[in-house]
Parts: structure tokens; sequence; C-alpha cells
């Protein structure tokens, strides 16, 4: 059984909700764990959950985000799922947050610029998540930034790679692009006050972290758990 966690992400300026990030989990043993492989749960089930819990969460928020990789978002059949699931949450806005997740396949920047256009054209988002870490250089993402509509900035990710100390400036040089490229910039995991102080010295509204709100699970009618 698999259900979506909600992580909340806020407009801290206004203190409003902006949206929700959905982090799938899977049920094992009476317990919620991370799935060992994504790309094992069929699209399907993901598109139904995501139409059950956006529906259930109409009019009290303007987007729902979730992860894909680079493989699964040029992935037809994926795409024709998750066009269905905005078709109907519709209004609520469905953005896809492509990971820095390395992949067996090959993906090349036109394949994600068309796949753009194809979302783009039924309401739907692009995300580049975890920038500055992984794959996700600025090198890497330069060619299709005009082309996403937000920008993540992953600082638990620094954190795992021991980069703490980079954060600050790498953050000032993704602001300046995100400014450049008119995007949405999110900064995520945000821990403690002193953290959500340095977003304020920043001017970063939009925040995303354990300092706002943990990961919750969104049951859906019938659940008994």
């Amino acid at each position: 059984m698999y259900r979506y966690f909600l992580q909340p992400q806020l407009d801290v300026l206004n203190n409003s909700l902006i949206g929700y990030e959905m982090l799938i989990r899977q049920r094992v043993n009476d317990k919620w764990v991370l799935p060992t492989d994504f790309e094992s749960i069929p699209i399907d089930i993901q598109a139904d959950l995501i139409t059950r819990t956006a529906k259930k969460l109409m009019l009290k928020i303007g987007s729902v985000s979730f992860n894909v990789n680079q493989s699964q978002f040029i992935d037809p059949t994926i795409a024709e799922a998750i066009v269905a699931a905005q078709r109907q949450i519709y209004p609520i806005n469905l953005v896809l947050e492509v990971t820095e997740e390395v992949t067996d396949q090959n993906v090349s920047n036109q394949q994600i610029i068309d796949q753009v256009h194809y979302f783009d054209e039924r309401g739907i988002q692009l995300s580049l998540d975890d920038i500055g870490t992984g794959i996700n250089t600025y090198e890497h993402l330069e060619p299709i930034l005009s082309y996403a509509s937000e920008i993540k900035f992953a600082m638990q990710n620094f954190r795992q790679e021991g980069r703490e100390a980079e954060i600050p400036e790498s953050l000032k040089f993704w602001k300046k692009i995100a400014e450049q490229y008119k995007l949405r910039l999110i900064l995520e995991g945000v821990e403690n006050q002193e953290e959500a102080d340095m977003a304020d010295s920043l001017e970063i509204d939009l925040c995303q972290g354990w300092f706002y709100g943990k990961p919750h699970l969104f049951k859906l009618d019938g659940d008994k758990f």
C-alpha cells in the first residue's frame, strides 16, 4: 500500500501556505517507509493517489508537487497519467520536480525541452530540484532554465555532502539565477531559526523544511490505520 506524506511550502513573508510537496511512502509491516525502488511503483497507482489526495485539498492550496527523475519526466505513459490527474484536480496546479537522480537512460536537453512544452500546454509546470548538487549543476541545467517555472535549493543535500559552509554563497548565486530567469526559488531543508533568519536576510520568501512542518501522512477516505 502506498500513500503520500505532505510537507507544506510557505510564503514566509506573507505567512501563507502556497502548496505541498507530496512524498510517496509504502506501508510495510505496519510502518511507513521510503520505497526501495520508486520506478517500480506503477504510474497508475501514483496518478490515482495524486488525484485522490489533491481533490481532498481542493480550495485549500494553489499547487501540489511531486518528484520524478529525468527518465520518468519524458516517459509518454507517465506523462499521459500525469495529464489525466491534472485535469481532475484543476484548478490546483501540478508541479513536477525533476530530481538530480542519475538514471540508466541518457536524456537530452532537447527531450526535456520538448516535454516541458507538452506539459506547459496542459497546465503542468517544471521545477528543477536539488540545484547545485549531484548532476544538477548550473552548467548542466543552464540550457533548460528558461523553460522551467521553479528551482529548489535543498540544503539537506549540501549537509549530506559535507558542504554546509558553501550554502550561503551558493544560495546567493542561485537567487540571482532565479531573478535572471524569472523563476520561483524555494529554499528546502530549513531546520531551525538560524536558517530561517538566513533565508530572511537573503530575502528568500518561499521556504520548506522541518522548521515549518514535517511531512505528515495524508489519509484518504476509508483508511483505518
